[in-house]
């Protein structure tokens, strides 16, 4: 089935509220969007790390507006995520099922729709897919993952080439943004895309905060020590635990370990990375490093104690680049707020993905488990949304455009997400959606996750792992499957596919999965 984009504008504006032409008010869009956020690391979300590390400014998104505690991705990986943010449509869709060259760029994107309305449009951050940005009268993007420090930008007067700019990626982006919203043409609405590349790994921390959190140790998860003893092979062959796959040079920044069987590769990336610092930089780094690195090589720490104290270096660094990003959110709204610009503005604060913290062993994503394919969702909007609201319904980053093409007045047909308007209200339509699809196709690929698709409601999930072995895992084929009650089972540990008493439970996610295939023409 092909998906396309069907717009009707009504004398100009929206009939979607059944509102007056005359009196309805098209609201400005500013969409927050960061890489690898855990909604974890949220204080807003309530996690006992993130009440050590708060996060104050996002926190007035949450306490002004609406959190969403079950919103959801369609595939945990970058640039996936980013087309179906854009297109609305699923991997399989636009075509960007994997990291790399992917996207179909033929496919309308909601910000050229917008912009063709009446709207301006711009983009600032990461970007991360492998065309031009398009429907955008501005932009200023990172090259590829983008670096921390000094990182590289193409603008549309760059004349298609990065030029390097001096600061902390996160500041400059905002830089940007904020700049690009005081020149702007403020006779109309305006539609802005914020993409931060924190906290995204390697975690390198803003200068001034450096030595932040030094003294705090954070809670273990619960499941630091998970053995997968229900699990199929996939979850013991993956390349992302803590203990055996973080590296000490280019994850932990100890670079007199280097050579304890770090990737060759990475090492050398972490040195290119070093090299992009000013003097100043580099000095600041090295003072905040040096005694801990030390403390770290003459402990000579294995096995449990390896991984504790892992564990914390990994968070510190993470919950340092949260810090920021929080930072940048507060001067966003005091910016808002000082130019009168919070009543109509709708601002969304989102990640690409969740993110693993250390629950089951794990950094990184991909997984359909909660914690990867469960993402941040937060929405501030007062002509619409009261205060302190909170949302359970099934929500999934697929519902973005929708959700902006109408509240700019236009409608979107042949579009497999949802509006999430009908929910600002706390009135969720009784047709609202009571499941979830999900497909991962990345492997073999970065940290060695097998390919697996499955379908989630509120109280069971079911994933098939499939496909051949490549690499370390050649000739080991897969088709294994995983059913898990939610509500008796949230940290996943209990696989009951087999368990007799969930027979048809497990039948019936199996159609499920089954009508979702036919339904999204899902050929692999």
């Amino acid at each position: 089935m092909k998906y396309s984009y069907n717009i009707a504008l009504c004398s100009g504006l929206v009939l979607a509220f059944n509102l007056n032409a005359k009196t309805y008010q098209r609201p400005n869009i500013i969409h927050i969007m960061c890489d690898d956020h855990a909604f974890q690391a949220i204080s807003a979300y309530g996690s006992a790390v993130s009440k050590l590390a708060p996060t104050p400014n996002i926190d007035r998104l949450a306490n002004e507006g609406m959190i969403f505690q079950r919103a959801y991705v369609e595939n945990s990986l970058s640039a996936p995520s980013r087309a179906t943010l854009l297109t609305g449509l699923y991997s399989h869709q636009h075509g960007q099922k994997t990291l790399g060259k992917g996207f179909d760029e033929r496919l309308p994107v909601f910000p050229e729709l917008l912009q063709k309305s009446g709207y301006q449009t711009a983009i600032f951050g990461k970007w991360h897919l492998a065309c031009e940005p398009k429907g955008f009268d501005d932009y200023k993007i990172l090259f590829d993952q983008g670096d921390y420090y000094n990182p590289e930008f193409k603008s549309k007067d760059s004349d298609g080439k990065y030029v390097r700019e001096e600061g902390y990626a996160t500041t400059l982006i905002t830089d940007y943004a904020l700049n690009w919203l005081s020149n702007r043409d403020k006779k109309k609405p305006f539609c802005l895309m914020l993409h931060q590349k924190a906290p995204h790994r390697n975690w390198m921390p803003e200068e001034k905060y450096l030595n932040l959190f030094n003294d705090v140790e954070f809670p273990y998860p619960s499941t630091l020590y998970d053995n997968y003893a229900t699990r199929s092979d996939a979850a013991k062959t993956q390349e992302m635990s803590i203990l055996k796959d973080m590296t000490y040079a280019y994850d932990l920044k100890i670079d007199q370990l280097a050579d304890s069987g770090d990737s060759p590769a990475l090492v050398r990336y972490w040195e290119k990375i070093k090299k992009r610092m000013n003097p100043a930089q580099e000095n600041a780094w090295v003072e905040a490093y040096r005694k801990q690195n030390n403390d770290f090589v003459t402990a000579k720490l294995k096995g449990e104690d390896l991984l504790k104290l892992k564990y914390q270096r990994y968070m510190r660094d993470y919950l340092r680049c949260v810090k920021s990003v929080d930072d940048q959110v507060g001067r966003v709204l005091n910016y808002l707020e000082k130019e009168g610009l919070l009543n109509n503005t709708i601002i969304v604060y989102t990640s690409d993905q969740g993110f693993y913290l250390g629950e089951h062993s794990w950094f990184d994503k991909r997984f359909m488990y909660e914690e990867s394919f469960r993402t941040p969702l937060i929405i501030r909007y007062p002509k619409m949304i009261k205060k302190g609201l909170v949302n359970t319904d099934l929500v999934q980053n697929i519902d973005f455009a929708p959700t902006y093409l109408e509240l700019a007045g236009l409608k979107s047909t042949n579009l497999p997400g949802l509006s999430l308007v009908p929910l600002f209200k706390s009135k969720t339509p009784l047709s609202w959606r009571d499941e979830l699809y999900y497909h991962y196709y990345d492997y073999p690929g970065a940290h060695s996750v097998r390919k697996h698709e499955g379908v989630s409601t509120k109280r069971y999930k079911l994933i098939h792992f499939y496909g051949e072995g490549y690499g370390k895992d050649k000739g080991k084929n897969i088709d294994a499957w995983e059913l898990y009650d939610l509500v008796n089972d949230p940290n996943e540990l209990n696989n009951i596919a087999e368990n007799t008493s969930y027979q048809d439970e497990l039948n019936n996610m199996k159609v499920r999965l089954s009508k979702k295939r036919t339904a999204l023409n899902i050929k692999e």
